[in-house]
This record gives structure tokens, C-alpha cells and sequence, in this order.
């Protein structure tokens, strides 16, 4: 990890077209102006931790039961009712 110390309206490049500035600093916070094309996300940690999150969750497989497993259970109930009931 590169570390930096910056004072505010002070810069630093990321590449050829990405600009970070400094833009005031508040106590234990620091206020960044980013300038980048359109083309680059730009995104905060947690958030785009968050994101990630949510498509994984997304795209596991969701646990189906099986159709045989289903009509079994049909099967029973209706046999059930039929002993309850008889004609």
C-alpha cells in the first residue's frame, strides 16, 4: 500500500486521467474530490462490499426440492385424508 500525506486542495493522479483532491479536512474526516470519466466506478469500500455481497447471494443456487419428493408428500396427505374419511 502506497501512503500519502496531502494538505487540502492538494492532488494526486491515479493514471493518466483520474484526479484525486483533497478538498478540506473536518476533524477525523477528510473530504476527497475524485475526477474520473464516466467509464470509472467509483465506489465506497463498504459499499461496494455491500454489492458484491448481494450478487453473490444472488446468483448461489436456491436449494429446490425435488419433484418426486413433492408428489410423495401429496400422496401421503391424500391417503391420510382418505383414512380420515373413508366413502
Amino acid at each position: 500500500m502506497l501512503v500519502l500525506s496531502r494538505k487540502t486542495e492538494q492532488s494526486l493522479l491515479l493514471g493518466d486521467d483520474i484526479i484525486v483532491t483533497v478538498l478540506g479536512i473536518e476533524g477525523d474526516r477528510v473530504k476527497l474530490g475524485i475526477q474520473a470519466p464516466r467509464s470509472v466506478s467509483v465506489l465506497r469500500q463498504e459499499v461496494y462490499d455491500q454489492v458484491q455481497s448481494s450478487n453473490t447471494s444472488a446468483a448461489a443456487p436456491r436449494i429446490r426440492p425435488q419433484l418426486h419428493t413433492i408428489a410423495a408428500a401429496l400422496r401421503v396427505r391424500a391417503d391420510q385424508k382418505v383414512l380420515k374419511n373413508p366413502a
